[in-house]
C-alpha cells in the first residue's frame, strides 16, 4: 500500500518532501495527500499528526515530519537513485550545507523588513561560493543531492519576489546561481512541484513584509 504523504501545495517545506518523491520515481510508493493550511481538517492533528504541520508522512505505522528529517528519510528507506553521493568530503559538505539552510531562509525573510540587498546578497553570496566547491558538476555537490532539494523551494520563492519587491536580481553578478537555477529548471521532478501562480505568491509576500 503506499504511504501518504501530506503536504501543501504551496509550502516550500512540503515542496522539498514532494520534490524527493518525485526525482526518486516514488510516484506509486508514496501518495500525495493535499492539506489546506487555511482550514485544517480536524482529524489531521487528531489522527495523523499532533503539531498539525505539514509535510508529514505515514510509513510502516509510524508518522515522520519536518522537511529535511523527511528527505533523509525517504532518500534511505525507499528505492530510487540515491540523493547523496559517496564520496566522504562531498557528504561532509553536504551536512554543512543542509545545516546552513536553517540560517539562510530565515535571514532573507528577515532582510525582507530591513536591507534586502545588502542583508539578502550576503546570503546569495555564500550559496554562490558554495557552488563553487566542486567542479564535477553545476549543482552543489556537483551531482543534483539533497543539498539541491533542501533550497530550491526557497531559493525559487526569492527569485520570484525579491525583483518585484526590491527590483533586485538574486543572480546578477552570480554566474554559478544562475546556472544552478537553469539545471534545476531541467528536471522534471522539480518542475512538476513549482509554484503555479507567481503574481499571487508577490501578492502574499507583499503583504507579509512590505506592509507599514
Amino acid at each position: 500500500m503506499a504511504a501518504p504523504l501530506y503536504i501543501s501545495y504551496q509550502c516550500p517545506y512540503a515542496q522539498r518532501v514532494w520534490i524527493t518523491r518525485n526525482v526518486k520515481g516514488l510516484q506509486d510508493k508514496i501518495n500525495l495527500v493535499p492539506i489546506d493550511l487555511q482550514n485544517r481538517p480536524d482529524w489531521y492533528k487528531e489522527k495523523v499528526y499532533p503539531p498539525n504541520k505539514v509535510p508529514s508522512l505515514e510509513h510502516n505505522n509510524k508518522v515522520i515530519g519536518e522537511s529535511l528529517d523527511l528527505v533523509k528519510y525517504i532518500d534511505s528507506n525507499f528505492e530510487g537513485p540515491s540523493l547523496l553521493p559517496d564520496d566522504p568530503e562531498k557528504q561532509k559538505f553536504a551536512e554543512e550545507l543542509i545545516a546552513y539552510s536553517d540560517t539562510f531562509v530565515p535571514e532573507i525573510y528577515r532582510s525582507f523588513m530591513r536591507d534586502a540587498q545588502t542583508l539578502a546578497g550576503a546570503q546569495f553570496d555564500y550559496l554562490e561560493k558554495a557552488l563553487g566547491k566542486f567542479d564535477d558538476g553545476p549543482f552543489f555537490l556537483g551531482q543534483f543531492s539533497q543539498v539541491d532539494i533542501a533550497y530550491v523551494p526557497f531559493i525559487e520563492r526569492f527569485q520570484i519576489f525579491i525583483p518585484a519587491g526590491f527590483n533586485y536580481d538574486i543572480t546578477s553578478g552570480r554566474p554559478k546561481l544562475a546556472k544552478w537555477i537553469e539545471e534545476m529548471d531541467k528536471l522534471d521532478g522539480y518542475k512538476q512541484t513549482k509554484v503555479l501562480e507567481p503574481e499571487k505568491l508577490v501578492e502574499y509576500y507583499k503583504n507579509l513584509f512590505l506592509k507599514a
